[in-house]
């Protein structure tokens, strides 16, 4: 896990790696037609974050059910700040291919420019600017083909403090390459890039930045990450930013915003040692301002700043404090599978459901969701514990003859065709009586039924 100390000044951003694994992807989302904005469809909700690990760890804790009900059950970006040129495709990969299978969008936090946060308490980064391309270029091979929200480099803009103009002038085509590699490798990418939040440059200024870091080549820009300044005020700044761009003939850019703690008092930027901070406005697509993609949680809520705790834990004294108090999130409907626009060829796949019956004895049962597509398929498979806490699940999958594993996540798989085993994680593998959880596989060919077995460990 990368654990990074925030910036001093005004901004932070504080990460968490991403587990391994290779999957390509296969499920396309709606990418138009929004109520606001050009993007819809459901954000991706990580089973494997830190809040839903300390959840299921700690299901006796007296604030267990409010972080549960409020912050873990609520979609947050996966941060990318380890340099791991070697590792990273696999992990964005995996991460991909779980949200394609959910059928939700994805949004991923890259952190790894060279001289992160001018050498301060998030320092790191690539060692120098041709290895940070490297490691772009496999990141965005991960990428799959399908929808996905990228938060390109916090602070990289706003904050220039201790960059000469050289520096300076390298940075800018560091972050403008990356941007159309990402896009190039994934042109249903979405690309937002550094804007700082509504209190630090001005609107101009960040027009200006954004300009010379190639924002003609992204969608827009993202704002208030790991602060708390209000909605209102960061669709205020970013309409300002939005008219500067506009005036310099780079029209059409539009603006994502952090929510993910601006529910409260604003103030000192740490919120390590506040208690009157709370959760904002819950990660939607559906912002109701044209100007406006996505309100998102780019920062985990509970995660430290640095100042209490060390950067980038997760702290459940500091998720309490966020959650609590704060509105019970709206109930929305279940994703739905939408047909390929891009490869996989442009027919509606076809959907099979999985079993809902309740269990009614002991021991574990896994149903089955197949989306299949001509010559391949992912399969979304929930394990659900019988009327006792289970502590450990094996399913085993009988593929058809011809079919063969390509990826897995959230499971460890024994084999690749045949008779296929899956067995849990260290983070899913205890499951309360009549709960569930959930992992998937990616395959060539036609995938398995809407059955498997499973025993308990």
């Amino acid at each position: 896990m990368a654990i990074l100390s925030p910036l001093r000044s005004r901004s932070a951003a504080i990460s968490v790696a991403a587990i391994a694994g290779t999957v390509a992807a296969g499920v396309c989302f709606a990418v138009s037609g929004a109520s606001a904005g050009t993007v819809s469809g459901s954000l991706y909700r990580d089973p494997s974050s830190a809040v839903v690990r300390w959840v299921a760890a700690n299901p006796g804790d007296s604030r267990a059910a409010v972080i549960r009900d409020k912050i873990a059950s609520q979609p947050q970006a996966r941060w990318f700040a380890n340099f791991n040129p070697s590792t990273v495709q696999a992990e964005v990969s995996e991460h991909i291919g779980a949200a394609n299978a959910a059928q939700q969008i994805p949004v991923l936090a890259v952190y790894e420019i060279t001289n992160r946060d001018c050498g301060g308490a998030s320092a790191g980064g690539a060692p120098d600017l041709n290895q940070y391309q490297t490691w772009v270029s496999n990141f965005a091979r991960g990428l799959g083909n399908q929808t996905v929200l990228i938060i390109l480099e916090t602070d990289s803009l706003a904050l220039l403090t201790c960059l000469n103009s050289s520096e300076l002038a390298a940075r800018n085509q560091a972050i403008s390459t990356a941007t159309r590699t990402i896009k190039s490798a994934n042109p249903n990418a979405k690309v937002y890039l550094d804007a700082g939040h509504s209190t630090w440059n001005s609107a101009g200024e960040t027009a200006n930045r954004l300009r010379a870091a190639g924002v003609q080549y992204a969608d827009g820009f993202f704002s208030n990450v790991s602060n708390y300044n209000s909605t209102s005020n960061e669709a205020n700044f970013g309409r300002a930013v939005i008219s500067s761009l506009n005036g310099m003939g780079l029209s059409g850019k539009r603006q994502v915003i952090d929510t993910s703690r601006n529910g409260g008092a604003s103030g000192d930027w740490c919120g390590d040692d506040n208690t009157d901070r709370r959760i904002g406005q819950y990660p939607t697509t559906n912002t109701g301002d044209a100007n406006i993609d996505a309100y998102l949680w780019v920062k985990p809520p509970g995660e430290a700043d640095g100042c209490r705790y060390t950067a980038g834990s997760f702290q459940p004294d500091l998720a309490f404090s966020l959650a609590n108090g704060a509105p019970n999130p709206p109930t929305t409907a279940p994703p739905t599978t939408t047909p390929p626009t891009t490869t996989p060829p442009v027919t509606t796949p076809p959907v099979t459901p999985p079993n809902s019956s309740p269990p009614t004895g002991d021991g574990c049962y896994a149903d089955v969701a197949i989306n299949q597509w001509a010559g391949g398929f992912t399969a979304s498979v929930t394990v659900t514990a019988g009327k006792s806490d289970i502590s450990g699940w094996t399913v085993t999958v009988v593929l058809p003859s011809g079919t063969a594993v390509t990826g897995t996540w959230n499971a460890q798989a024994s084999g690749t065709s045949g008779t296929v085993q899956f067995r849990n994680v260290s983070y899913n593998g205890r499951v309360l009586g009549r709960q569930s959880t959930n992992f998937g596989f990616q395959g060539t060919g036609t995938g398995p039924g809407t059955t498997a077995t499973c025993v308990t460990a």
